[in-house]
């Protein structure tokens, strides 16, 4: 498995199989929104680091290869037919959780499309843990950021406004990549938490794609996490304006 997700080939097909079968769900039982490709067109090859909050497994990291590979075929903030699977880009690596990944038949296939698989530190089978970073998990991010794009989700889980991990701030200040924030909603109504199963048919997706971030790479960790979390509106500032707007609506 880890030798054939290199192979552009292999990759290609796995994206356009997966695509063939996930666009309905995403463009016609759901409604999906996307803004912001503009930010996308001259961005370089690589080293390009999307830093997103998270909704479920799956189904986040599916419409955005969605739309990357619209994106690469010339559309603007729209999905249109997805003729654009005939030749997807495959350009991008996404980080996943090691046990998410190995989880059954599926989920190794999904791996054939280009994750990056960690340990988590802080979690496993369900249970809290704290162990050490495998500093190997590091180097295979860092490894994918010199050839291509790589999706991250500092938080790490789907719980919003979770705290952030500093080793999103790690890869931040150590390869200095474009940073470009994105946040989506609607995900997490229309679909389980592994993202593969419906949970309410008719819903809205939002994925909007904001400009990258201009970062002192010499900040501390800490201050680009914070400034990560803040764009991705998972900060404890965008926590409080969504209590407070709950609030005015009762």
């Amino acid at each position: 498995m880890k030798k054939l997700k290199h192979f552009k080939l292999v990759r290609k097909l796995v994206y356009a199989v997966v695509g063939a079968f996930t666009y309905p769900g995403i463009a016609i039982v759901n409604k999906l929104t996307i803004s912001g490709t503009e930010y996308l067109r001259n961005l370089p090859k690589k080293n390009v680091l999307f830093v997103s909050n998270h909704q479920t497994y799956f189904a986040d990291v599916i419409a955005f290869s969605h739309i990357f590979c619209a994106v690469k075929w010339g559309k603007k903030n729209r999905l249109g037919l997805p003729y654009y699977l005939l030749n997807p880009f495959v350009n991008v690596n996404f980080v996943a959780a090691e046990e998410t990944m190995k989880d059954n038949l599926l989920t190794r296939i999904f791996t054939l499309a280009g994750a990056i698989t960690i340990k988590r530190t802080w979690r496993s089978k369900g249970v809290d843990v704290k162990r050490e970073v495998d500093p190997k998990d590091f180097e295979n991010i860092y490894e994918a950021l010199k050839k291509r794009w790589v999706i991250t989700f500092p938080q790490g889980t789907t719980k919003p406004f979770a705290p952030g991990r500093k080793g999103t701030a790690h890869i931040i200040k150590e390869m200095q990549p474009i940073v470009v924030p994105v946040v989506i909603n609607g995900f997490w109504r229309a679909f389980n938490r592994k993202g593969l199963l419906f949970k309410k048919r008719g819903t809205s997706l939002s994925v909007q794609f904001k400009s990258s971030l201009d970062i002192d790479y010499s900040k501390s960790v800490d201050e680009i996490l914070d400034i990560v979390m803040n764009a991705i509106e998972q900060s404890t500032e965008f926590k409080l304006k969504g209590s407070h707007h709950r609030l005015q609506i009762s």
